[in-house]
């Protein structure tokens, strides 16, 4: 079976979606394709029941679609869900669900986008043939668990953030969190919250500000340099906090949001877990070295006996497995060459969205550079 439309989309996630409510506002045909059996499944099922954007919802919008009026400031995933339904309601986006890409070439000759698809339930292959091509299949594309000596001998239980819901079922349990991003923070507080005793490996050093500095912040670096900002929130951030080095967790010599823009690192968002560090409840630990039945070793030969273990250490970009002629545009880690702002679009009519680390705000950036660019080539 041949579909040919002008621009495929390969992802049904924010940045797929975003991308497709630009083109229909510019009346640019398009197909979409999604191999989950939903739109935003990272969203959907992927994500803990607690979870609200970290973000306020002024940095948080798809294009050409606000929040409702009365909704809060920090948008809950469930709200979030219902936000981007109603999204696909506004611009009838349709996406092809359980539909995998397998491959996808730039032809020379014929100058467009060949792309093999195939469906997952009944495994009919369908070939897409596209002048633009959008890769929006996302930077949390597959779960990154790293290499760590004695894993799979460790007797426990061992989940991805991804899998992790609530810590109602590990009440009494000792749990170990890999992981201080804002996954492994708000989990480590979770699972605290539930009676779990609970330990966070802290590798790296990190920012931790609450949601109204960072807010403050992203608010004046519109109008402010950002090592100005930066100092400000940094010097905010110690007055709320105090030193935390001696409780294990250290600032890094960047600011918070220099830091972000060069590395894609975001600072941490306390949600009470830093009050929960300091009076003891939750302990920090540094590296692991290896792990061998329930006991884990960390550097410094410190050990201690888990019953589960949690990776909160993020994902990965899977485009490089079936983008066939990508080079242009992403690395060999599937993400992009080209520094932000300038990430976004490769040779011969190929884009990405949603891969800058930037989120949602990131997002709506990119799907509208890519419409506006498509459109000034589509109706030439």
């Amino acid at each position: 079976m041949e579909v040919q439309t002008e621009v495929l989309i390969v992802g049904a996630g924010p940045a797929g979606l975003a991308t497709a409510a630009c083109l229909t506002q510019l009346s640019i045909p398009y197909a979409i394709v999604e191999r989950e059996d939903c739109s935003a499944s990272l969203w959907r099922n992927r994500a803990y029941d607690r979870l609200k954007l970290h973000l306020a919802k002024e940095f948080c919008e798809l294009p050409h679609m606000s929040y409702p009026a009365d909704a809060p400031t920090y948008i809950p995933k469930d709200q979030f869900v219902k936000y981007l339904d109603n999204y696909i309601e506004r611009f009838d986006i349709r996406p092809k669900y359980h539909t995998a890409i397998e491959s996808c070439s730039y032809d020379e000759v014929r100058k467009c986008w060949f792309s093999m698809a195939r469906d997952v339930t009944t495994s009919v292959a369908v070939r897409y043939t596209s002048k633009f091509l959008v890769v929006a299949s996302g930077e949390n594309s597959a779960e990154n668990i790293p290499m760590i000596p004695g894993l799979q001998s460790f007797a426990g239980e061992v989940i991805h953030s991804s899998r992790y819901k609530s810590g109602s079922s590990y009440s009494g349990k000792n749990v170990l969190v890999v992981g201080c991003g804002n996954s492994g923070m708000e989990i480590g507080y979770d699972l605290a919250s539930h009676g779990a005793n609970t330990s966070i490996v802290i590798r790296n050093p990190v920012h931790v500000v609450t949601k109204e500095i960072i807010r403050l912040g992203m608010t004046l670096v519109q109008h402010t340099p950002v090592n100005i900002v930066d100092d400000f929130l940094v010097r905010m951030s110690n007055f709320v906090f105090d030193d935390l080095s001696r409780h294990g967790i250290v600032r890094p010599k960047l600011g918070p949001l220099l830091l972000k823009a060069e590395t894609g690192r975001s600072p941490v968002i306390d949600v009470g877990t830093v009050g929960l560090i300091k009076n003891g409840t939750i302990k920090v630990l540094g590296n692991i070295s290896k792990i061998k039945g329930n006991i884990v070793e960390f550097e410094g030969r410190k050990e201690s006996a888990f019953d589960a273990i949690v990776f909160a250490t993020g994902y990965k970009s899977t485009a490089n497995k079936w983008l066939k002629n990508g080079e242009s545009m992403l690395n060999n880690d599937g993400l992009p060459k080209k520094e932000f702002p300038n990430h976004w679009k490769g040779a011969n009519g190929l884009y990405c969205a949603g891969l800058a680390k930037r989120g949602l705000a990131g997002i709506a950036m990119d799907a509208k550079n890519i419409a506006n660019d498509i459109s000034s080539n589509y109706h030439a």
